[in-house]
């Protein structure tokens, strides 16, 4: 076991794991409306694969430096990979949809979150889309660097500056979108979580982490 298995065994325990599942459904149904279910979704930074495993697509793909090979679905194409080395594993200009959750925080410089939008341009096929899920320290505060992985703080400006840099137009962005964390107050049943996601006005009151969806121009 590497030392990041290790930190995520200890923050997330089996029933927390469980709770993301439950959670995951919901949001992913509700993230569909951004995806193309004829063409290829890549789910950069994996982890156990919420999102993908919940996606309908032509093709899942899923990605992690980790291997997490045995926690996915058999019919997810898993790649094992630092995710700024993405362009030399997997088809460049594939994917209808590429989606980053609670990743970008992780990464060790400002140029590394640009080197890494740069590379989901390159994967993404002309009209594709990006969606990024993403703590937004404007709204977490101090509570941002609680996570000792956390290197690198975004705001949803920085974040839409970023991708714009790289070439992607913004399609929509919703400043105040989940809560912070799984341990936060969103509920764990997947029923209240969709009532959650239908009620906007909640968002304002808890939201806490930042929606970005950007397209590649066709």
């Amino acid at each position: 076991m590497n030392r990041l298995d290790e930190l995520y065994d200890a923050r997330f325990d089996t029933a927390m794991r469980q709770r993301k599942l439950a959670m995951w459904a919901a949001i992913a149904s509700y993230l569909s409306r951004y995806v193309a279910p004829d063409k290829p979704v890549l789910d950069l930074g994996c982890d156990e694969g919420y999102f993908i495993r919940n996606i309908r697509s032509s093709e899942r793909w899923a990605s992690d430096i980790r291997d997490m090979s045995s926690a996915l679905p058999s019919d997810i194409k898993f790649v094992q990979s630092d995710g700024l080395q993405l362009r030399s594993v997997l088809p460049a200009a594939h994917f209808g949809t590429v989606f980053i959750s609670n990743y970008l925080e992780h990464l060790r410089s400002k140029e590394h979150v640009i080197e890494q939008l740069h590379v989901t341009y390159d994967l993404l096929a002309p009209g594709g889309r990006a969606i990024i899920l993403q703590p937004n320290i404007r709204l977490t505060r101090e509570a941002y660097w609680d996570f000792i992985d956390h290197h690198i703080a975004l705001t949803e400006k920085s974040l839409v500056e970023a991708a714009e840099l790289v070439g992607l137009r913004t399609v929509r962005v919703i400043k105040r979108f989940l809560p912070y964390t799984a341990k936060g107050k969103l509920p764990v049943d997947a029923r209240l979580v969709r009532l959650y996601l239908a009620f906007p006005p909640a968002w304002r009151l808890l939201g806490q982490q930042t929606l970005y969806v950007g397209e590649r121009p066709a």
